[in-house]
């Protein structure tokens, strides 16, 4: 929880990072008047503030090596085939799906449904040194592995220079 509270309402993951790009949703926790019931109260959630809150709630590490920038985001459940890794405009990371909700049966009586389903975005500003033509991105046991290796920083060459008397 942070103690600074965000002038826009942004959800950051961590609100000193600025590379930390989720996304912000106007409309998060406002109640829409999207149906009523016999008492006339508004709903307190609509299938947008639902979509949105799941849309960002996907968890990912970053951490920096020597060698590379690793994300690692736990996707239990999801296929490949249902990940998307992107680099946008050469220097954003995007990691984005979708898990689709299970099928109802006619004669199925669910007890609770607790399961996030629906689509997923993060997004990522990569720093300066990021190699992005060279992101590889792996996915085993439901954790999915995006490493964005590091350029080398060359060191300033330094010539001496002899002091004649």
């Amino acid at each position: 929880m942070s103690i600074i509270p965000s002038i826009f309402g942004g959800n950051r993951s961590n609100v000193f990072d600025p590379f930390s790009l989720d996304v912000w949703d106007p409309f998060q926790g406002f109640p829409f008047n999207t149906t009523t019931n016999n008492n006339n109260s508004l709903s307190a959630s609509s299938s947008t503030a639902r979509e949105a809150s799941q849309f960002a709630s996907t968890r990912i590490d970053w951490k920096e090596t020597p060698e590379a920038h690793v994300f690692k985001a736990d996707l239990p459940g999801l296929k490949k085939e249902e990940v998307k890794v992107e680099v946008e405009e050469g220097k954003v990371l995007q990691i984005s799906g979708e898990r689709s909700k299970e099928t109802e049966e006619k004669n199925d009586k669910w007890h609770r449904v607790e399961r996030s389903s629906g689509k997923f975005l993060r997004r990522f500003r990569l720093p300066e040194n990021a190699k992005v033509d060279e992101v590889k991105a792996a996915m085993e046991n439901g954790v999915l592995t995006v490493t964005v290796p590091k350029q080398e920083v060359k060191k300033p060459e330094v010539k001496s220079i002899e002091i004649s008397a």
